[in-house]
């Protein structure tokens, strides 16, 4: 991995960061976690590369809620191409 930032997909809606951080905080140091609104996805960031790493095997595919997680590494954030300067 070259980043310590983690896709966190396919979780129920009403899933708090508390929660989140409660299932990736077995896994090493989370330095922030984001939901993005009601969709059912954010990014937890772990203090390493390594600690994601750890959490990216142990949690990709598990049953959190009743759903089956999505967990990889968060890719960078693309510009707008659409854009007007």
């Amino acid at each position: 991995m070259n980043t310590s930032k983690l896709y966190v997909g396919n979780f129920k809606y009403a899933t708090t960061e508390e929660q989140l951080k409660e299932l990736f905080s077995e896994y090493g140091s989370i330095q922030e976690i984001t939901i993005i609104g009601n969709k059912g996805f954010g990014f937890v960031e772990m203090a390493s590369k390594e600690e994601a790493e750890k959490a990216k095997e142990a949690l990709d595919g598990t049953e959190f809620g009743g759903r089956t997680l999505r967990v990889d590494e968060a890719r960078p954030k693309r510009e707008n191409r659409n854009r007007r300067y």
